[in-house]
């Protein structure tokens, strides 16, 4: 026997089979996530590195290899294979999703309709996933959008070539709002917009429990000011702007496409303009207020929310207008943007259940389209580096964010 080699594989088939199907309960949820996200979308990598150690186990060890080890790496590449597949299925859960949203004929909107090479897998992309730069986009750090320090700067990304009136696409970060930085998500999406012409802004904004709501959106409010400021001198369009996030930075977009130009969160600047034409959130946190009665809903309020995002007296039974008021579940309205909603059947941070409540409500009141993406066997943050989940995802919300911008121009030209 070869115990370091068993071990090697028993600890990878455990990794697998945890993100095939990770365990349900408060307890195991973040150690859920971080095993199964990091499995999953590294799959490819992990199924190489399990058959070159069994490769050169068996090379060192002729005649007597480890018949148990071997069985257990068998096993392991079994399933990131599964893995794998489901991985690739994101392409066409995507498409559905935009097919059904927004309608069939929506290719028929885009300038450049996506060629059979456009949504193929990007294997020499994936190869290295954390090395993500691209020579065709430059990136001007840190700039201030209000005074504050480093919690109130962006970034601007943009194409190498010098553009004018680009569309805009603003990136919020996540992090439970208690952590996080600009610097660490979004980027996948960001550097794809930005080499096909956008202009993409990422925010940071304070975070609890130093910054108390609702200092969050009012930040992400004055950031939108600062682009419809701003943004025309970095070859942006200041008429039209997206936002996307995930996590808490998902809760912040919806927040801020379903509150535009809501005197309560932009004290001492109500009269900019804080609408957003698109909105495409990945994985966020809705039901802020638990008004849904769902139990992770709740644990959320009571020991995070409630304890660490608001001020330490605003008991939420007592108060809980103003969890509503914070809660994009409870402020649709019919004059909500179009809104591609993006979540992990498998996210165990954030129940998908959520996401599908949010959608129904969301169809329901808003005059405009919604388009719904449930990805298999994704976890919460699947998009945060490269991955064959993550790649079909980009390429399907830039469709969407091409489709809304070109229709936005084609309604507020009367055409």
């Amino acid at each position: 026997m070869h115990p370091s080699f068993v071990v090697r594989q028993a600890l990878q088939l455990a990794l697998t089979a945890n993100a095939l199907k990770p365990p349900r309960g408060a307890r195991t949820a973040i150690p859920a996530f971080f095993a199964g996200w990091l499995t999953g979308e590294l799959a490819p990598h992990l199924l190489a590195l399990t058959a070159a150690d069994a490769a050169a186990h068996v090379a060192r060890h002729r005649g007597g290899s480890s018949k148990a080890g071997l069985a257990l790496a068998a096993a392991s590449a079994a399933g990131l294979g599964t893995l794998i597949a489901q991985s690739q299925r994101a392409r066409d859960e995507i498409e559905t999703a935009l097919t059904e949203g927004i309608g069939k004929a929506y290719i028929d909107e885009l300038e450049h309709p996506p060629s059979p090479t456009d949504l193929a897998t990007p294997w020499g992309q994936l190869a290295m996933p954390f090395r993500m730069r691209d020579p065709d986009v430059r990136r001007t750090r840190n700039i201030a959008y209000a005074p504050g320090g480093k919690r109130f700067l962006l970034d601007v990304y943009a194409p190498r070539e010098p553009v004018t009136g680009a569309p805009i696409l603003l990136q919020v970060h996540g992090g439970a709002w208690v952590i996080g930085n600009k610097d660490q998500q979004g980027l996948p999406l960001m550097l794809h917009m930005a080499k096909r012409g956008w202009i993409c802004i990422a925010i940071n904004y304070p975070l609890s429990p130093a910054a108390r709501w609702p200092a969050h959106i009012v930040a992400a409010k004055r950031a939108l000011a600062w682009i419809r400021d701003n943004a025309e001198s970095y070859g942006g369009d200041p008429s039209f702007v997206a936002v996307t996030g995930g996590s808490a930075g998902g809760h912040l977009a919806a927040l801020l496409a379903l509150t535009a130009n809501d005197p309560a969160l932009q004290p001492g600047f109500t009269e900019a303009d804080t609408s957003v034409q698109a909105c495409a959130p990945h994985y966020g946190v809705y039901d802020f207020a638990a008004t849904s009665g769902r139990r992770s809903s709740q644990t959320r309020l009571k020991t995070l929310i409630a304890r660490h995002v608001f001020e330490a007296d605003r008991d939420p039974v007592k108060f809980l207008d103003d969890y509503i008021a914070a809660s994009p579940l409870d402020r649709i309205t019919e004059d909500a943007p179009p809104f591609f909603v993006i979540h992990g059947v498998h996210d165990s941070l954030v129940p998908v259940g959520e996401a599908r409540e949010f959608v129904r409500r969301l169809r329901d009141k808003s005059q405009r389209e919604v388009a719904y993406a449930e990805i298999s066997g994704a976890q919460h943050a699947f998009d945060v580096f490269p991955s064959i989940r993550s790649a079909h995802v980009v390429r399907g919300v830039e469709r969407f964010l091409e489709w809304s911008y070109r229709t936005w121009r084609r309604r507020s030209s009367g055409s």
